[in-house]
């Protein structure tokens, strides 16, 4: 996905290359933020590696262009740094669907289980949890833990995408999930395989079940492109945020990355909030220093404890 700069763009990335430069500072980014903004950033990752990098900097300032719980979660594993967020009103619908009084109560219901919530979770509900996972390490995370009652939140799908693998285990499900990816369905996927016919199919374990059935490979972003850039295939269907397309063009040009009904970011699996954070605001946060990410003491630390358990399993 070829992408040519305005001159006025140009001119913000030497402006935030500057200012990077002058106050320290580190910009992170998910990959499915805008590629301009994946093209700038010290770190491009998935979940996990992205938690990785926040806990592992010696910058002073932390720029987090993600949606809002990904800069939290820098926040929380490094309570002494400035942690800064493009734009406080990129969200994310999944983590607001789990809320910290509806997970208390289940927890009081089920005394025997054991709390594991998906990193796309709001810090008040982090509180609850006694460990932490994301989509490349749940399976891992949840097979290491003596607990036989597991309440899995937010995500049913990728909770569900975990059960089937440790079938040992007895799962509660929240009710929650991620509208892009559920919106994928298998049916628009076999209708791009028709297209492709020797096309392998990529999706995220958000996606619904049916669409996870079909799919020659299931993983995080992060595995998704180490299969489609390196699968024996010369077209990959992928079924997640369009915002990877630029990651895949750019590790390996030479395949083609199909994204259902994908057309300047107004594919199927298209989120909104990641692509709220712009280079205006990144440069205008990191000039003024705004938009600071402040979390209660007592949160960030009972926020840390099941985040470090799931950094030292993994």
């Amino acid at each position: 996905m070829t992408y040519v700069l305005t001159e006025r763009e140009e001119q913000l990335i030497k402006k935030i290359n500057r200012l990077r430069k002058e106050k320290n500072a580190i910009i992170l980014a998910h990959y499915y933020q805008r590629g301009e903004i994946q093209d700038i950033a010290d770190v491009v990752g998935d979940s996990l590696e992205l938690a990785r990098k926040a806990q592992k900097t010696d910058a002073d300032i932390i720029v987090f262009a993600g949606v809002r719980f990904m800069a939290e979660t820098a926040k929380i594993l490094n309570p002494d740094k400035k942690v800064l967020h493009p734009n406080p009103e990129s969200g994310c619908p999944m983590a607001d669907m789990a809320t910290y009084q509806a997970l208390k109560k289940m927890k009081e219901e089920h005394p025997d289980a054991v709390v594991v919530a998906y990193i796309n979770t709001n810090a008040d509900v982090k509180t609850l949890a006694d460990i932490i996972v994301t989509s490349r390490n749940a399976v891992k995370v949840v097979k290491s833990l003596d607990a036989k009652k597991i309440i899995f939140v937010p995500d049913k799908f990728l909770g569900s995408f975990i059960a089937k693998q440790v079938p040992e285990k007895e799962f509660i499900f929240w009710e929650g999930f991620c509208p892009p990816h559920f919106n994928l369905t298998a049916e628009q996927l076999l209708e791009l395989k028709e297209k492709y016919p020797n096309a392998k199919i990529a999706v995220h374990p958000e996606c619904n079940t049916s669409a996870v059935e079909i799919a020659d490979f299931v993983g995080s972003t992060s595995q998704i492109i180490e299969f489609a850039t390196t699968v024996d295939a010369d077209t990959v269907i992928v079924g997640t945020e369009v915002g990877l397309k630029h990651q895949l063009e750019k590790i390996n040009p030479n395949k083609n990355y199909v994204f259902p009904e994908t057309a300047d970011y107004c594919g199927i699996v298209h989120c909104c909030d990641m692509k709220k954070n712009t280079l205006d605001k990144i440069a205008e946060v990191l000039e003024n220093e705004t938009n600071e990410v402040v979390l209660p003491e007592d949160v960030m630390e009972k926020a840390r404890l099941p985040l470090e358990r799931m950094v030292k399993i993994v």
